[in-house]
């Protein structure tokens, strides 16, 4: 008999899919320009190597990544809140299940970036003293990670209390 987690409960916002589809996108533009700038630099000097190749390879490659890795994120970014603990499910390749209790909770963070705002999204972390136990969790609708940053805050601080 096998004892597994099950997923937590709460799913991330739909719109996360955007913002990863945007961040994929940006990152899959910078690299193509790369490749066509490696590849016009290898051309122009003369070289034997020419990469002609490159820079629709890194394309083409981007864009699957862009239709592939968004949607199945969204699959997997899962999380619930209790009294005792945030668990979460994160990764896409790399697949994480993170339990970390309410009363080793240093910090409690919402964070934007700029196309978070214009998303209406935020991140939220969780800092514990040990790396590995603290947990960032992107794709949340604002108001959700707000309140629940405030919420953890206020449960951590009061389990401090009652610890002295």
């Amino acid at each position: 008999m096998t004892t597994g987690l099950r997923p937590p409960e709460h799913r991330v916002s739909g719109r996360a899919v955007i913002k990863w589809a945007a961040d994929l996108l940006i990152g899959g533009a910078v690299l193509t320009g790369v490749a066509y700038g490696f590849t016009a630099w290898t051309v122009g000097a003369d070289w034997t190597f020419q990469p002609l190749w490159l820079p629709w390879t890194v394309g083409a490659l981007s864009v699957l990544a862009l239709l592939v890795i968004p949607p199945w994120r969204y699959r997997v970014h899962r999380w619930e809140v209790s009294a005792d603990v945030v668990y979460t499910t994160v990764g896409w390749l790399h697949r994480e299940w993170l339990l970390v209790p309410v009363s080793r909770i240093q910090t409690v963070d919402a964070v934007q970036s700029w196309l978070e705002r214009l998303l209406d999204l935020a991140t939220l972390k969780v800092t514990t003293a040990s790396h590995e136990g603290s947990s960032e969790l992107t794709g949340l609708p604002l108001g959700t990670a707000t309140a629940l940053a405030e919420r953890l805050a206020r449960r951590a601080h009061d389990l401090r209390d009652d610890a002295t």
